[in-house]
C-alpha cells in the first residue's frame, strides 16, 4: 500500500509462503545485481595500456579508399537533411542562439559551427548505428566541416576525419551497455567522443595527443533522456554541445593540456560513473576490422529510427491490400494493389496475391521493447510525437503510402480516417525480437480483419540498414528532395550531386579529393 508520503508499503498479513517467495525473489534479484556490478569491476581493472590510448591506436589506422567514398555519402546525406531543416521554422531560432544575436562576418565564425551541428537531427533524418544507438553524423560531421573551413583542408583529409570520427562514437555506444541508453542520450554521451576524434584527425594529432583528446571529452559527457519525456527544443543543444566538446578536447590535446589516463575505467571514469553494466572490452575489440561507418544505417523517413521496420511491414501489408480498399476503414473494396516501396525491407508471411480484404479490425504491431518505449503514442497531439508513435507510422503507411514530410504534419495526424485506424493498433513485446536487438532493428505486423482472417507481415530489418540497403539512386533521390525543401536551386542541387558522383566513383580515381572548401560551404545562406 502507498504510505501518505508517496512510498510503497509491504503489504501486512501475507501468507508465509508469499513472504517466503518474495524474499527468495529479492534474494535472487540482489545476486543478480551484485553479479553484474561485479562484472563491471573486473572488466574495469587497470590495464597497463589506458583504454582512451588503444583506442587512439585503433583510430590511427589508414583509410581506404572504400572508406572514404562511404564518408562522402554520410556527408551528402547529413547536408540533405540539415539544409532542410535551416530553411525550416527552427532555422531562424537555432541561428539566432548559435550567434548570439550578434553580426557573422566570416564563414569560419564560431557561429556557423555552432548552426550546423544543430541542425542534423531535428528532422529524424540521422544516420544510425543500431547496436550503439547512435546517430553519428549530426554531431562529427559539422566538427569536421568547421576545421576544413578554419585549415583549408582536403577533401581527402575531411573524409579520413568523418570515418575516424564514426568509429570512436560508435565503439563507445558499443561500450556503454544497455542500461546506459536507459537515462542518456547516446548521441550527446557518446556522440561526444567522435566529434573529438575527427577533430584531431582533422588537426593531425598522433595517437598520443588523441588519447588526451578521448580522454578529456570523456570527464564531460552528458545528454540526459528527460528531453524526450516532454516538449523541449534540447536535442539540438545535445547535438551542439557534443560537437562543440569533442572539438573543445581535441583543441586543448593539441596545445598540450592533459586529460586523466583512465578516463573511460577509472574510478570515478565514464563507465563507472554512467555505465551500470558497461562492457569496456567491446571500446576496443576486433582492433584491425573494418570501419565501423560501415555498418551505419541510412533513414528514408522522417519519423523515429525505431518505427522504421513497422513503416516497412505496414508498406508491405498496403502492397498486398491495395491503395484503394485502405484509404478509409469501412470504404468499398479497390481492386487496385498499391505499387510497392522501392525499398520496404519486409517479408509478407506468404507469397499470396493482392486481396482486397475486408475492413480491418485490429492491427497488432509486435516489436521489440525500447521501440515501444520511445514510440508508443497512440494519440499523438504534435509533429514530435507523431515522428514518435508506432500507431501513427503504421495507420498513415498503410492509408497513404511512404510517409514524408506531411504524414506528421496536423492535417494528417487529425484526419478521421487516420485516427480511426490509429486507434486499431495494438504494440505488444516479441521475445524473438528482442533478442535480435540491438543488432536488428525489426517488427512484425499482424493485422486481423473483420472476417477473422489473419494476415502478417514481417520486417527484421529496416530500409537504409546494411542488410537491406538504399541504393545509390534512392539514397541521390531522397538527398535531392531534401536540398529541393531546403530551398536550394536546381543548379546547386545538380552541382552537389556531381561532386559526390567524382567522390564516390567506383572506378578510377576519385576527382575532387584535393577540393574541401566546396564540401564545407556554410549552409546559412546557401543553395
Amino acid at each position: 500500500m502507498a504510505s501518505m508520503d508517496g512510498t510503497v508499503e509491504t503489504a501486512r498479513g501475507g501468507s508465509p509462503t508469499a513472504d517466503a517467495r518474495t524474499s527468495a525473489t529479492d534474494a535472487a534479484c540482489d545476486a543478480a545485481i551484485h553479479a553484474a556490478r561485479n562484472a563491471v569491476s573486473a572488466a574495469l581493472a587497470p590495464h597497463p595500456v589506458p583504454l582512451s590510448r588503444q583506442l587512439a591506436d585503433i583510430l590511427a589506422r589508414p583509410v581506404a579508399e572504400t572508406d572514404r567514398r562511404r564518408a562522402f555519402r554520410h556527408l551528402s546525406y547529413w547536408a540533405g537533411a540539415a539544409a532542410r531543416v535551416a530553411a525550416a521554422d527552427m532555422g531562424e531560432p537555432l541561428w539566432q542562439a548559435a550567434s548570439l544575436g550578434l553580426p557573422v562576418t566570416a564563414t569560419t565564425d564560431t557561429a556557423h559551427f555552432l548552426f550546423e551541428a544543430s541542425l542534423g537531427s531535428l528532422d529524424e533524418l540521422d544516420d544510425t548505428h543500431r547496436a550503439a544507438l547512435v546517430h553519428p553524423g549530426p554531431v562529427v560531421i559539422p566538427v569536421v566541416r568547421h576545421l576544413a573551413r578554419v585549415l583549408g583542408a582536403s577533401a581527402a583529409q575531411m573524409a579520413d576525419a568523418i570515418v575516424r570520427g564514426y568509429d570512436a562514437a560508435i565503439r563507445v555506444g558499443l561500450s556503454v551497455g544497455p542500461a546506459h541508453y536507459v537515462h542518456w542520450h547516446t548521441t550527446a554521451t557518446c556522440g561526444g567522443f567522435g566529434a573529438a576524434a575527427a577533430a584531431a584527425s582533422m588537426f593531425g594529432l598522433d595517437a598520443a595527443a588523441t588519447a588526451q583528446a578521448l580522454s578529456l571529452a570523456a570527464t564531460r559527457a552528458s545528454g540526459l533522456w528527460q528531453i524526450r519525456l516532454e516538449p523541449s527544443d534540447g536535442k539540438p543543444w545535445h547535438t551542439s554541445q557534443a560537437s562543440q566538446l569533442g572539438l573543445a578536447a581535441a583543441a586543448m590535446a593539441r596545445a598540450g593540456l592533459r586529460g586523466p589516463a583512465h578516463a573511460f575505467e577509472g574510478e570515478k571514469g565514464f563507465f563507472k560513473v554512467m555505465c551500470p553494466d558497461a562492457q569496456p572490452g567491446r571500446l576496443v575489440a576486433d582492433p584491425q576490422g573494418a570501419w565501423r561507418i560501415h555498418e551505419t544505417s541510412f533513414k528514408p523517413w522522417p519519423a523515429c529510427r525505431h518505427a522504421h521496420p513497422a513503416i516497412a511491414a505496414a508498406l508491405a501489408a498496403r502492397a498486398t491490400f491495395g491503395a484503394g480498399r485502405l484509404a478509409s476503414p469501412g470504404a468499398p473494396p479497390s481492386a487496385n494493389p498499391a505499387a510497392p516501396s522501392p525499398a520496404t525491407g519486409a517479408i509478407p508471411s506468404s507469397a499470396s496475391p493482392a486481396v482486397t480484404p475486408s475492413p480491418i479490425a485490429a492491427i497488432d504491431v509486435q516489436t521489440y521493447p525500447d521501440a515501444i518505449a520511445f514510440c508508443n503514442a497512440p494519440s499523438p497531439a504534435d509533429l514530435q510525437q507523431a515522428r514518435f508513435s508506432l500507431q501513427h507510422a503504421v495507420a498513415i503507411t498503410l492509408l497513404r503510402g511512404d510517409p514524408r514530410f506531411d504524414a506528421f504534419e496536423a492535417g494528417a495526424r487529425q484526419d478521421p480516417d487516420v485516427a480511426r485506424l490509429r486507434a486499431r493498433v495494438r504494440l505488444a513485446v516479441s521475445p524473438a525480437l528482442a533478442l535480435a536487438y540491438p543488432a536488428h532493428f525489426g517488427a512484425r505486423l499482424v493485422i486481423t480483419l473483420a472476417d477473422g482472417t489473419v494476415h502478417t507481415f514481417d520486417a527484421p530489418d529496416a530500409p537504409g540498414d546494411p542488410e537491406c540497403p538504399l541504393s545509390d539512386t534512392e539514397l541521390d533521390t531522397l538527398i535531392a528532395s531534401l536540398l529541393h525543401a531546403g530551398a536550394w536551386s536546381a543548379e546547386a542541387i545538380r552541382l552537389h550531386q556531381a561532386g559526390y558522383q567524382d567522390l564516390c566513383a567506383t572506378t578510377g580515381a576519385p576527382r575532387g579529393l584535393d577540393d574541401g572548401a566546396t564540401l564545407a560551404v556554410p549552409l546559412r545562406g546557401h543553395g
